[in-house]
């Protein structure tokens, strides 16, 4: 028991720091691995993205409880959430709000009966491009706006859905990679409850299909800005 409360004095400020770091990623920030494609082109595979926890509610350390609302999210946000119905942690774009009307024809977005508009890009250095190739288009409804893959010869069963009206207190969401996202088409709803955080920058990106080296281009980048062209992604 002495060389234990010998080590625990001598090593204080070292378990100090490790708590403050727990708490600050449990409460305050946190970053999360992204290893599918759910959200291509905006989020690659490999992507470390930052999340900011306090974007919403101020929450209890290593727990789910909200102790201070701060705001909801906005339509067109990318939200990393802790699913019950898919028993994992999910992140997605905000396309639909409590109360809202949305509807979708052969990927065409409908909120409220007001189509989305769409226009052609470029994108290139996706690797899923070359066994699934796509095509690429920046969505736009209202202020939201973002870039889209949309299979060419895989198209998803899902690209017809609704019109479905959202419930109070919850949100739909969807993956940018349209034909290849597991999100609110075949889950269902998402509770405002089960949303943890916001994600708008990338912290770093490793590329699993080059042994891992960092994607240099993609260290502290804009998931979204909306104000500039449609972004062109350079080959690794």
């Amino acid at each position: 028991m002495r060389r234990l409360l010998a080590f625990l004095s001598q090593n204080k400020g070292t378990f100090a720091f490790l708590l403050g770091m727990l708490v600050f990623r449990s409460a305050l920030a946190d970053w999360n691995v992204v290893p599918t494609g759910s959200m291509q082109p905006t989020i690659q595979i490999g992507d470390r993205i930052v999340v900011n926890k306090t974007a919403y509610d101020i929450h209890l350390p290593f727990t789910d409880r909200s102790l201070v609302h701060l705001a909801d999210p906005k339509r067109g946000d990318i939200v990393v959430l802790d699913s019950h119905a898919a028993h994992e942690r999910l992140v997605k774009r905000v396309i639909g709000l409590p109360g809202d009307e949305v509807a979708m024809r052969d990927n065409v977005l409908f909120i409220d009966g007001r189509a989305a508009t769409y226009a052609p890009a470029t994108v290139t250095g996706i690797a899923q491009d070359l066994r699934d190739p796509a095509r690429y288009e920046v969505e736009q409804w209202g202020p939201m706006r973002h870039l889209i893959r949309l299979s060419l010869y895989r198209p998803s069963d899902a690209r017809n859905f609704g019109p479905v009206t959202i419930p109070a207190g919850q949100y739909l969401l969807l993956g940018d990679n349209r034909d290849d996202s597991y999100d609110s088409r075949y889950l269902g709803f998402f509770p405002r409850s089960e949303i943890v955080g916001r994600s708008r920058y990338v912290a770093l990106s490793l590329n699993p299909d080059h042994d891992y080296l960092p994607r240099m281009q993609r260290f502290a980048a804009r998931l979204d800005n909306p104000q500039a062209a449609p972004p062109t992604i350079q080959k690794d």
